[in-house]
C-alpha cells in the first residue's frame, strides 16, 4: 500500500500490542465514569484547566409567567411588548441572580425578539415553558430598518443574535425548559423559512442572512445547564473570547438536513467544559475553531452523547491555533463524520495535544476523519500542522471511511493509538502519517511490505475488538426526547375500580387511620321513595301552631332538634325526624347542630326549583350588619343553634365559613328536592349589596409583603357542611358564585362522608371545596363565566385520607357565556389552605426587598421578606378524581388541572397529582423530607391515597 492508496481489507484493527489480561480486557470503566461529578485529570493531560463540578441554579430575581400557550402570538408589536418585558426584567436584576420564565397552566410559551443577557445575571427556564425565536426578520436587522437579515445577498451576517452575551461574568441560561429558534417554520413576510434560506443560498453560491440562537462573546465563566436548544436558524452556540465555559445536560435538538445548524462552537476562547450533554443536529455537532482572534485551548468534552451531525470537529478554522483537548466517555452514533479534524491552507495552524478516550462509534461515514484538504480547492499559505493526536479506547463498530490524512512529508499527521478497533470492510485513506502503536511506530513513507507486516500483526488480536464491540453497545442510548409531561394522568381499570362508591364511602376516620363503616346511599329511602311520613311541616300558608305546623324551615329545625334529644332519653326507636317543606321561597338561613336524630328535609315537589331557601350574604359582610340582617331569626332558639349563630357575630367580618346560607353539623342530615341559594350578586334589585359593609380591597386579609386582594366575587357559601358524616344530598340545587359548596371537617385530617345524588351545583370559582370525602353521582356541575377564569372545585384534602373529591358519571357544563366558550376554564385547583408565603417559588417584593424565604416552621406567618409554613399546611395536598363523565368544552382540555395561583405569588403552589409530584416539589424547594418531614420513603399510604387528581373514561365535548 502507497501512501496516496486507498486499502480495503476484510477485517482490520488498529490495536496496541497489550495483551489481555488473566480477567480479560476492559475498555473502560462505565460506572465509574458515570459516576463522576468533579471532573478532575492529571494537569499534564489536556484539558480545561479549572475543576469543573455541576452546576447550582441561581436564586430568582423574578418570576415572568407565560401569556402564550403556543408560538402564535408574531404579531410585531406583540412580540416587542413581551421582548421588553423580559429584557427589562434581565436589567434589573440583580448580579448573582436570575430571570425566571415560568408556565401559567396552559400558557407555556413566550415569544421573544433579540435578548441580551447582563453580566452576573442569568436566564431560567421552568420544565414545561419554552421561550420562542421570534420568526420577525425586522426585529434582528443589526441596522433598524435596513430590512438586511432574512435577505439572501453577497454579504453575511446582517442578524442579531437571538440571546447575547457580551462583556460578562457569572452569566448562563438554565433550564429545564427549552428554547426553540424556529429555524423551520415560515418566517414573516417570507415563503421560506430561515433553513430553505440556507440551502438556497448554497445552490445560488452566496450568503444566508439568518440570526444565530445563542452567542457569547468577550466574556468569563458562563453556564449552560439543563436547557435544551431546538430549531436554531443557524449556529445553536458560539463561543468568541470566553475564557470559562461550562455546558453540562445540555440538550441541542435539530433535524439533521438543517444547513449551519452547529450544535456549540468554542472559537478563539479557553477553559471550556461540555459534559453529560446530547446533540443531535444539521451540522458539526461540536466545532473547536482557532479563529483570527487567537488559539482555543484547554477544552473537555466528557461523557456526552452524538446523534445526528457532522461529529466531534475540530475546524475548519485552526490559524489561531487549537491545543489541549480532552474528549472523554463520547458515544456517537449516525453522524456523517466521528472524530473529525479538518482544515486546510487557506484556514490551516497548529492542532495539538489532542486526546480522544473512550469513544464508540456507530453508523457512521466517516468513523476517523482526520483531513488537512477540508476544502481541495483553498488556497492560502495557513498550512495545517496536526501535532500529538491521540487515541485510546476509541472503537467503531460499523462500516465506514477512515481518512488519517497530514499535510505533506514535512508536516505529517502524528497519531498515537492505544486500544483503537475499526470494523471489517472498512475504506482506508492514509496519507502523510506518522503513528505509534503501543510500543511500535509506523511511517505511511515505509516500504509497503513493511506496511503489510505491522497491519498483519495488529490484525491478530480479534478478542479486543469484540470485547470492545459488546461494551459499546450498551451506551449507545435513545436520544432524550422532550416529553410533554402529563397533564391529564388517567387511571388504570384496576385503580378505577377503588374509586366505586361503596369502596370511597365505606371509609371514615383519622386521615391515614380510617376505620371500616360501610355506607350505601343509594338504598336509604330518600332514594328509593318520593312520599315519607312527616313528623313536620313548614308552610307559610298553614296555620303554624309551633308544634308540628312552622312558617319558618329553622323553627323545624328547632322542634325536631328538641324533640329529638327527648326521644333519645326515653330510649325512642324513631331512627329519623322527617321535615316536609312546601313549595316557596324560604328567605332565612338554616342552621342544624349536631342532633340526637337524623334530620331529613325533603319537599314532596321533585322540582327543586319550586322550593328555594335564600339569603343575601358574603365573606366580607361585617359582623354587625350580618346581626342586623339575620339576628331576629335566631331569638330564643335553642342553644346550640344561637351558639352557631354567636360564633359569627362578632367578628369583624364574617369570612368565608360565616357566609353560608345553610350550614350543617348534624350528622346523617339529608336534604331532598330543595334549592339552596347564596344570592350574593344575583338579585340586586331585590336586596341591593351593601357596597358599605364591605372592607376594602387593601384590608381584606391582606398582610405585609402581600398584594392588594382583587375583587370581583367575595366568597358566597350556599351550603356548608362541617364535620357532619353521612349526609345525604337528593335531587338538590346549589346557586352561588364564589365557593358555593363548602365540605369541612370539624378537625385537621379528620374524614367524613357527603353523597350528591342526581343534583345540581353552579359557581364560577372554586366553588365545590373543602377536605372531606364526597361523592358525587350523575350530578350537573355548572360553570359560570361571568370571570375569564374559573375553577371548579379547590380541595384542600390531607396528604393521607384515603379519599377526596370523587366524580362518577357527572356533567360538567357551563352557561355558554364568552368566557365559558373560550375553553380556558379547569377542573380544579389544589387549594393551599391557611398558607401565608410559598417555598416553591420566590416572589418579587414591592420595593425590591431582597432574601425572600418560606422555610418548615411552627407557624404560618409571613413578614417581608422572611415567612414560615408548618408541615400540616404543606400536607393539605388535595386530591380530586372524575371519572364516566362528561366534561364540557369550557375545561381546558391539555391542562385540566391548575396551579394554585400563578408562580411568583405568594400563594403559589403547583398542581400535584401523585404522592410523588409532592416528594418531588418538596426536594425542590429544598426540604430534607426524611430529616425533615421523618417520612420513611416509599411513603406508606394507600395505593388511593397516594393519588391526588386523575380521571378514567371521561368524555371531552
Amino acid at each position: 500500500m502507497t501512501p496516496s492508496q486507498s486499502a480495503t481489507t476484510d477485517q482490520t484493527y488498529f490495536t496496541s500490542m497489550m495483551r489481555l489480561s488473566k480477567s480479560g480486557f476492559i475498555a473502560v470503566n462505565l460506572a465509574a465514569v458515570l459516576s463522576t461529578i468533579v471532573l478532575i485529570v492529571p494537569a499534564s493531560w489536556a484539558q480545561d484547566s479549572r475543576q469543573v463540578t455541576e452546576p447550582r441554579l441561581p436564586r430568582v430575581c423574578t418570576v415572568l409567567t407565560a401569556t402564550y400557550s403556543t408560538a402564535e402570538a408574531t404579531a410585531t408589536e406583540e412580540v416587542k411588548v413581551e421582548t421588553a418585558k423580559i429584557q427589562m426584567a434581565l436589567d434589573q436584576c440583580p448580579q448573582g441572580q436570575a430571570v425566571q420564565l415560568a408556565a401559567n397552566n396552559e400558557r407555556d410559551s413566550f415569544v421573544s425578539g433579540p435578548l441580551r443577557i447582563p453580566s452576573g445575571v442569568s436566564l431560567r427556564i421552568d420544565r414545561d415553558v419554552t421561550l420562542y425565536a421570534s420568526r420577525d426578520p425586522s426585529l434582528y436587522d443589526k441596522t433598524a430598518g435596513a430590512g438586511l437579515c432574512g435577505v439572501n445577498s453577497e454579504r453575511g451576517r446582517q442578524c442579531q443574535t437571538f440571546i447575547r452575551i457580551e462583556d460578562a461574568q457569572n452569566s448562563g441560561i438554565y433550564g429545564p425548559g427549552a428554547i426553540d429558534g424556529q429555524g423551520g417554520r415560515l418566517v414573516k413576510g417570507k415563503t421560506e423559512s430561515w433553513w430553505q434560506m440556507a440551502r438556497r443560498a448554497q445552490r445560488e453560491n452566496n450568503e444566508h442572512n439568518v440570526p444565530r440562537l445563542i452567542e457569547v462573546n468577550r466574556s468569563r465563566e458562563i453556564t449552560l445547564y439543563q436547557v435544551r436548544l431546538h430549531n436554531s436558524p443557524n449556529f445553536h452556540v458560539t463561543l468568541n473570547r470566553v475564557d470559562g465555559f461550562t455546558a453540562w445536560s445540555v440538550v441541542i435538538d435539530t433535524p439533521s438536513d438543517a444547513r449551519n445548524t452547529d450544535g456549540i462552537d468554542p472559537i478563539s476562547s479557553r477553559n471550556i467544559t461540555i459534559a453529560h450533554s446530547a446533540i443531535r443536529t444539521g451540522d458539526d455537532n461540536i466545532a473547536i475553531k482557532g479563529g483570527s482572534n487567537g488559539a482555543v485551548e484547554n477544552v473537555s468534552v466528557l461523557h456526552n452523547q452524538f446523534y445526528s451531525g457532522h461529529g466531534m470537529s475540530i475546524g475548519s478554522e485552526t490559524v489561531g491555533g487549537v491545543r489541549n483537548v480532552l474528549v472523554r466517555d463520547l458515544s456517537m452514533q449516525g453522524t456523517t463524520s466521528g472524530l473529525r479534524i479538518k482544515s486546510d491552507v487557506s484556514r490551516g495552524g497548529v492542532v495539538e495535544n489532542i486526546r480522544y478516550e473512550d469513544v464508540c462509534l456507530r453508523d457512521i461515514k466517516r468513523p476517523l476523519d482526520i483531513d488537512t484538504r477540508y476544502n481541495p480547492k483553498a488556497s492560502g499559505n495557513a498550512l495545517p500542522d496536526y501535532r500529538s493526536v491521540t487515541m485510546q479506547n476509541v472503537h467503531s463498530l460499523t462500516p465506514g471511511n477512515i481518512i488519517l490524512r497530514g499535510f505533506d512529508a514535512k508536516l505529517p499527521l502524528h497519531l498515537n493509538l492505544d486500544h483503537v478497533s475499526v470494523a471489517a470492510n472498512s475504506k482506508w485513506t492514509i496519507e502523510h502519517l506518522e503513528a505509534r502503536v503501543g510500543q511500535q511506530s509506523w511511517n505511511s513513507q515505509n516500504p509497503s511490505d513493511e506496511q503489510a507486516r505491522l497491519i498483519a500483526a495488529l490484525s491478530a488480536d480479534s478478542v479486543i475488538a469484540s470485547t470492545a464491540a459488546a461494551q459499546c453497545q450498551q451506551r449507545f442510548a435513545p436520544f432524550p426526547v422532550r416529553e410533554a409531561f402529563n397533564f391529564r394522568p388517567q387511571l388504570s381499570a384496576a385503580q378505577a375500580r377503588m374509586y366505586e362508591m361503596d369502596e370511597v364511602l365505606q371509609w371514615v376516620g383519622e386521615a391515614g387511620k380510617e376505620r371500616k363503616d360501610p355506607w350505601f346511599p343509594l338504598q336509604d329511602p330518600l332514594v328509593t321513595q318520593n312520599r315519607f311520613q312527616p313528623d313536620y311541616r313548614v308552610n307559610r300558608q298553614a296555620v303554624a301552631d309551633g308544634k308540628t305546623q312552622f312558617h319558618t324551615i329553622q323553627a323545624a329545625i328547632q322542634q325536631a332538634l328538641i324533640d329529638g334529644r327527648a326521644m333519645l332519653a326515653k330510649g325512642g326507636a324513631k331512627q329519623r325526624l322527617y321535615i316536609e317543606v312546601a313549595p316557596a321561597e324560604y328567605r332565612e338561613l338554616l342552621y342544624v347542630p349536631a342532633t340526637a336524630v337524623p334530620i331529613t328535609l325533603y319537599s314532596t315537589v321533585s322540582d327543586a326549583s319550586k322550593t328555594k331557601i335564600v339569603a343575601n350574604l358574603h365573606a366580607a359582610l361585617l359582623g354587625r350588619v350580618y346581626s342586623e340582617r339575620f339576628g331576629a331569626q335566631f331569638t330564643g332558639l335553642d342553644a346550640s343553634i344561637v351558639e352557631m349563630y354567636d360564633s359569627i357575630k362578632g367578628r369583624q367580618v364574617i369570612g368565608t365559613n360565616g357566609s353560608a346560607v345553610a350550614w350543617i353539623r348534624g350528622a346523617g342530615f339529608q336534604i331532598k328536592n330543595i334549592t339552596l341559594e347564596n344570592a350574593y350578586n344575583k338579585e340586586p334589585n331585590k336586596e341591593p349589596n351593601d357596597q358599605n359593609a364591605e372592607c376594602p380591597n387593601s384590608s381584606c386579609g391582606a398582610t405585609a409583603g402581600t398584594a392588594p386582594v382583587v375583587v370581583v366575587h367575595h366568597q358566597a357559601v350556599a351550603l356548608m357542611v362541617e364535620g357532619a358524616d353521612k349526609v345525604q344530598f337528593e335531587n338538590i340545587r346549589l346557586h352561588g358564585f364564589q365557593d358555593t359548596l363548602y365540605l369541612r371537617s370539624s378537625k385537621l385530617g379528620q374524614s367524613v362522608r357527603s353523597f350528591f345524588h342526581q343534583s345540581y351545583v353552579e359557581g364560577n370559582v372554586d366553588f365545590i371545596f373543602g377536605d372531606t370525602t364526597a361523592y358525587f353521582y350523575r350530578c350537573e356541575i355548572k360553570s359560570l363565566g361571568d370571570r375569564s377564569t374559573s375553577y371548579v372545585v379547590a380541595p384542600n384534602t390531607n396528604l393521607r385520607s384515603a379519599y377526596g373529591f370523587v366524580f362518577n358519571q357527572c356533567r360538567f357544563t357551563n352557561d355558554g357565556s364568552s368566557n365559558a366558550l373560550a375553553g380556558k376554564f379547569y377542573l380544579a385547583r389544589q387549594w393551599f389552605h391557611t398558607q401565608k408565603c410559598t417555598p416553591y417559588a420566590t416572589i418579587s417584593i414591592p420595593n425590591n426587598v431582597p432574601g425572600y424565604r418560606c422555610e418548615l416552621g411552627s407557624t404560618d406567618a409571613y413578614q417581608a421578606p422572611l415567612g414560615s409554613i408548618t408541615r400540616p399546611v404543606l400536607e393539605t395536598v388535595g386530591k380530586v378524581v372524575v371519572m364516566n363523565s362528561q366534561i364540557g368544552p369550557h375545561i381546558q382540555k391539555q391542562h385540566p388541572w391548575a396551579d394554585w395561583n400563578r408562580k411568583g405569588s405568594l400563594a403559589y403552589r403547583p398542581a400535584q397529582f401523585a404522592v410523588s409530584d409532592f416528594l418531588d416539589n418538596l426536594r425542590q424547594a429544598g426540604f430534607d423530607v426524611e430529616r425533615q418531614f421523618e417520612y420513611r420513603l416509599p411513603l406508606d399510604i394507600t395505593p388511593n391515597a397516594a393519588i391526588f387528581l386523575a380521571e378514567f373514561n371521561n368524555e371531552q365535548l
